[in-house]
């Protein structure tokens, strides 16, 4: 259900976009392009971390936190490759990631790679290798700090493309990122208490 769901918003999206309201292509260096190449990068890691997990532990309430994160991160992932498909751009950047970020400055926000973290909010590659080998409660609540800091990562970065994107689709789907994921991080605190830990 939820893919066709997405597949309508897709076909819906193709056909605003082609309309005479819309805006012109996005530019291949425009805070558009940049923003959805970058979250989709940013969203596969969401939907990688979150299936480690499901394998990790028995608990309910987080198998369907992950399960829910993985699906809608998924089928806005395939939105955001869509939308580039569509305007004819590459779906990977030569210039780095974040480039199209603006800070307060009005200059460019830059991000130093570590460890195959390659955004802010991203795990690193060690983190990643020790939710593997966690098991149950251990494993949950490294899950959830993990996606809490993905998850601030992302929230910043949709902010950026609310304010930045001139495409009225994208800023709209990005504000509803905004939305989703403090949702979803007051809901991850809230079970983090619940394990006698907190967010990172």
């Amino acid at each position: 259900m939820a893919s066709l769901v997405a597949l309508g918003l897709v076909l819906w999206i193709v056909a605003a976009s082609g309309s005479k309201e819309s805006p012109g292509t996005p530019a291949t260096d425009s805070a558009d392009a940049g923003f959805a190449r970058d979250m989709a990068v940013h969203h596969q890691q969401a939907v990688e971390t979150s299936f480690i997990v499901r394998d990790r532990t028995d608990d309910e309430d987080v198998r369907r936190l992950a399960y829910d994160i993985a699906q809608t991160q998924a089928n806005q992932r395939g939105m955001l490759l869509g939308w580039l498909d569509l305007w004819g751009l590459p779906k990977a950047s030569t210039d780095g990631y974040m480039t199209w970020m603006k800070d307060a400055h009005g200059g460019h926000s830059g991000h130093e790679i570590k460890d195959g973290s390659l955004m802010p909010g991203m795990a690193t590659n060690t983190e990643l290798d020790q939710l593997r080998e966690a098991e149950g409660k251990d494993a949950e609540i490294l899950y959830l700090q993990l996606l809490t800091d993905h998850h601030m990562g992302g929230v910043t970065m949709a902010r950026g493309c609310a304010q930045q994107c001139t495409v009225p689709q994208e800023r709209q789907l990005a504000q509803g990122m905004v939305e989703a994921q403090q949702s979803e991080m007051t809901l991850m605190a809230d079970m983090l208490k619940e394990r006698g830990s907190a967010p990172r």
